[in-house]
């Protein structure tokens, strides 16, 4: 494909972005940009969040982990699965009983207003820094593909790749989304399945299905029990799974804000059912994808490694139609996560931090919200072209995760507290121990090797928690 080809595709694929959001945003009211009215059907709910689950990095960058990491990262799936189960049975029969438009009013409700302020700031530094992550890695491959050889220069392609986002989710926002991130998934999932397929036939499996060759290949091990002090051990991923489930799902405005727009309690609760199960199937097929491309990749002496594994190969070596699936399925990837992340941030920062739902009238409020969501995108850019001098070599969805368990940490200790135990504590000192458990869990984790033979990897979200809920109950206030 030429670079004329390439822009008129996604083009078009934008045009069709556009046309969903002038059927769907004919209202433009808050409670359509917040709650999408609350009409959103259960099963369109549970399909769209594939997409924004999956996201580029995992597109990109799960492929790529094979040759290093094998299947080791299904335990961490499998933890998803037990996590889910928590969001549905706990959270979201909360979340439904408040009527919350933002997930952090809880605390508020429970701690006070420090609190509330401190886990709605501390989403808003994960998700930042979280969907700046994922569009960085998008535009980085956008870039690589057709803009060096246009003459276009990274910040360029990174401000156009937001623009496009903010022109589409500007009027209606989630009532949009919940429908643009349903074609977005279908877009990424036939991408992997073309995919697949053409990987298949060009490797000859000689005779065996494609599941039996993934199945007898030594590069799909999945369950790792032998070194307790590796980060891949089972029981480090499968419960560092589980609670990545909860913060990076349970507790994050940004996915429970589509699971609110559901009709009921019991549409939210069917959703995350299916979802479960569609999104642990996908991710061992997107494995399985992995474990094709590394070996078609070995056999052929292609130097291919990590994030450049699926890029490399798609553009150079599989054909034309996989490269054109490959972009529509990348560039639905980068849309489907970083959409839903532009307006959940200008949902918390509008309703939690100016919490203009209490200051102003409903006409002030979608002018509020309008330029917050401008400030926004600019920010993600600003974020976006930073990382460009930071990330070098590392897989992109290792320091994702990384980093989750450093800023979602407080949020786990905060709603863990206030779940399962009654105390009260002293809201004012609350920032200062969102603050500092961080920074205990850096220190800790850094020297846990030497100190203790254990190396933390992503089980640095639960000692993280646990720090913060150990806070808090050294601030609790003496029961009367």
């Amino acid at each position: 494909m030429n670079a004329t080809q390439i822009i008129l595709l996604i083009a078009a694929y934008f045009g069709v972005l556009i046309l969903i959001s002038y059927l769907t945003g004919k209202k433009t009211d808050n409670n359509a940009f917040f709650k999408g009215n609350k009409q959103s059907p259960w099963y369109v709910v549970a399909f769209g969040m594939i997409g924004a689950s999956l996201s580029g990095v995992t597109f990109i960058s799960v492929p790529g982990w094979i040759e290093a990491s094998q299947f080791s990262y299904m335990q961490v799936v499998f933890g998803y699965i037990v996590g889910y189960v928590v969001i549905g049975t706990v959270l979201l029969p909360l979340y439904y009983k408040l009527n919350l438009t933002s997930i952090y009013t809880y605390l508020e409700e429970r701690f006070g207003n420090y609190s509330y302020k401190t886990g709605a700031s501390f989403f808003l530094i994960s998700r930042i820094v979280g969907a700046s992550f994922r569009l960085f890695l998008v535009a980085n491959v956008l870039q690589i593909i057709l803009f060096d050889d246009l003459g276009i220069q990274f910040w360029q392609t990174v401000t156009i790749t937001v623009l496009l986002i903010w022109l589409y989710t500007f009027k209606s926002g989630i009532k949009t989304i919940v429908w643009t991130d349903t074609l977005q998934t279908l877009f990424m999932l036939v991408a992997i399945g073309v995919a697949i397929y053409s990987v298949s036939a060009d490797l000859n499996l000689g005779g065996k299905t494609t599941l039996n060759f993934v199945l007898d290949s030594d590069l799909s091990k999945i369950f790792f029990f032998d070194d307790v002090k590796t980060a891949n051990y089972f029981w480090k991923q499968f419960i560092s799974g589980a609670f990545i489930a909860i913060v990076m799902t349970g507790l994050d405005q940004d996915m429970m804000q589509k699971n609110l727009t559901c009709k009921s309690l019991k549409d939210a609760q069917k959703n995350m059912f299916w979802f479960t199960i569609v999104l642990t199937i996908t991710n061992f097929v997107i494995l399985s994808l992995g474990l094709l491309l590394t070996v078609y990749a070995q056999q052929n002496g292609i130097d291919a490694h990590k994030d450049d594994l699926f890029p490399i190969l798609a553009k150079h070596h599989l054909g034309t139609g996989v490269f054109i699936f490959f972009l529509l399925g990348l560039i639905a990837a980068a849309y489907s996560s970083a959409d839903s992340a532009l307006t959940s941030l200008t949902t918390s920062f509008s309703i939690d931090i100016l919490d203009i739902e209490k200051k102003y009238d409903e006409a002030k409020q979608i002018k509020i919200r309008r330029h917050i969501h401008v400030l926004i995108s600019i920010l993600l850019i600003f974020v976006i072209i930073m990382f460009k001098y930071v990330i070098k070599d590392e897989s992109v969805i290792a320091k994702l995760f990384v980093f989750a368990g450093y800023t979602y940490g407080p949020l786990l200790g905060l709603y863990s507290f206030g779940l399962f135990t009654t105390w009260h504590i002293k809201d004012k000192l609350v920032p200062a121990i969102a603050i500092l458990s961080p920074i205990l869990s850096y220190i800790i984790s850094v020297n846990s090797l030497k100190w203790f033979g254990f190396e933390f990897g992503f089980f640095i979200l639960i000692l993280n928690g646990f720090l913060t809920f150990l806070g808090l109950v050294l601030i609790r206030r003496q029961q009367n």
